[in-house]
């Protein structure tokens, strides 16, 4: 029976209102574990870089001679990139004069096809030039002076020159593994 205090009935502490905390503690636990993996699912799908590993800027030289070429003395406005998780990519985008640029091809890559001017990607391009460095085609490996390097480690690279007025050329290049 409750006994008065005052004129006021108390309960005593019993072993129910134990077992409501602890049903408390049991439940909130599993909504817990669920609102931390919600909300990592909703990082993870709206983040841009699902690995963490997303693309940072490195020296174009190094970019550049992962491919087998060299930065032009001429270049200016120069981005360089790598992204590697399973495979690396290197990336460099700069411009030269418009008069460089294919000799600069043509040096960095001599025994290369003719740069062609159909089929590039991006269409914008006035110039393009593909290369397979793993030897499984006739421009195959051993071929390109640059894969001597100790930096070389391209399977392909993909080079487009986009002319950029009577002046300059925007020259994006790209070497990566398979």
């Amino acid at each position: 029976m409750a006994r008065l205090r005052g004129g006021t009935a108390m309960r005593p502490a019993g072993p129910g209102r134990a077992r409501w905390v602890l049903v408390a503690a049991a439940a909130a636990l599993p909504a817990l574990i669920l609102i931390w993996l919600v909300t990592a699912v909703v990082r993870g799908a709206t983040s841009d870089d699902r690995s963490g590993r997303g693309p940072r800027e490195v020296a174009c030289a190094e970019a550049l001679e992962f491919g087998g070429a060299t930065l032009p003395e001429e270049a200016y406005d120069t981005k360089c990139t790598v992204q590697a998780w399973q495979d690396v990519h290197y990336s460099a985008e700069f411009r030269m004069p418009r008069t460089a640029a294919l000799d600069w091809l043509e040096r960095t890559y001599p025994q290369a096809p003719e740069p062609r001017n159909r089929f590039c990607v991006p269409k914008s391009a006035d110039l393009c030039l593909s290369l397979d460095f793993s030897g499984t085609t006739e421009e195959g490996a051993g071929q390109f002076p640059g894969s001597a390097r100790p930096g070389f480690g391209a399977a392909a690279a993909q080079v487009s020159v986009e002319y950029e007025g009577a002046d300059g050329a925007l020259v994006r290049f790209s070497a990566f593994t398979m």
